[in-house]
């Protein structure tokens, strides 16, 4: 964006690499997106985001990785979520700070060792964890029950930021077309497809919480359309299990879906080099 300080195009691309993307209008239209539908969790996606950023400066990370804003997107989570979960209370924001500090020396950790294109991605697992640390102590009130409609496609891509919203989701997906259409195409086929296998399954009518894993898992390889589907597939089969575990599966279909892809990739490609060695 032209004229934007570098704190603020850095705190831009937190919110935009939520959905895998580095585009500052983007993460301004995430931005929006909390605002006009949840307005009481902008304070706390703020203050992740900021931290952190922050917590990188202050131990020197790489440059290049901060302004992509790699050390944002989990405080990002990380704020959206505990704001959704507790009351506002002098603890939340001491909260939130520490544990998008804790996501940042996790996720500098997995960068230093995961340097080769073949290595897994971390994607969200610092928010997960810290989701599930939360959880553990508390108990999460449940999602209200809506019917089903047409615009829970939209509400998938809104639950990716805990805001369960079509107009929110609308948002989303402008943001994902003005960073990359073929992109914004998939994360809407994911969400689809998250809704119409809730459908199949005769799952209760959540709005939109079915459809954020198979977006995310779509986002990760939209470039890759055998992948994509893929990743799509696994991350749809991944939520019924994860559903039944005792704390909230939050993000971690999508993660280990595209773990799952990346890694048989990675086999693929050793069986094919090692019989064209023969």
């Amino acid at each position: 964006m032209p004229n934007c300080p570098d704190w603020a195009t850095a705190l831009l691309n937190g919110f935009s690499q939520v959905l895998l993307q580095r585009h500052p209008p983007c993460g301004l239209c995430c931005l929006l997106a909390i605002l006009i539908g949840a307005p009481q969790l902008l304070g706390g996606a703020l203050l992740g985001a900021a931290s952190g950023l922050l917590t990188a400066q202050r131990r020197g990370y790489l440059r290049a990785h901060r302004q992509a804003g790699l050390y944002s997107y989990n405080g990002v989570l990380i704020g959206l979520l505990f704001s959704h979960w507790l009351p506002l209370t002098l603890t939340l924001p001491l909260l939130i700070i520490a544990a998008s500090g804790l996501s940042t020396l996790l996720l500098a950790r997995w960068l230093k060792y995961t340097t080769r294109p073949t290595c897994l991605p971390a994607y969200t697992t610092p928010f997960v964890l810290a989701g599930w640390a939360l959880a553990g102590a508390i108990q999460p009130l449940p999602d209200a029950v809506q019917p089903f409609g047409l615009a829970d496609v939209l509400t998938g891509l809104g639950q990716i930021f805990v805001i369960a919203s079509p107009v929110a989701g609308a948002m989303i997906a402008l943001g994902l077309y003005l960073a990359d259409r073929r992109a914004a195409r998939w994360a809407l086929l994911g969400s689809a497809a998250g809704l119409a296998f809730a459908w199949l399954q005769g799952e209760p009518p959540l709005p939109g919480v079915y459809g954020f894993n198979p977006a995310l898992a779509a986002l990760a390889f939209s470039a890759q359309p055998g992948r994509a589907v893929l990743a799509i597939i696994l991350a749809l089969l991944l939520q019924p299990g994860f559903a039944s575990l005792p704390l909230p599966s939050l993000t971690a279909p999508f993660i280990l879906a595209c773990w799952l892809v990346r890694a048989g990739s990675r086999m693929m490609h050793s069986e094919v080099a090692l019989h064209s060695r023969r």
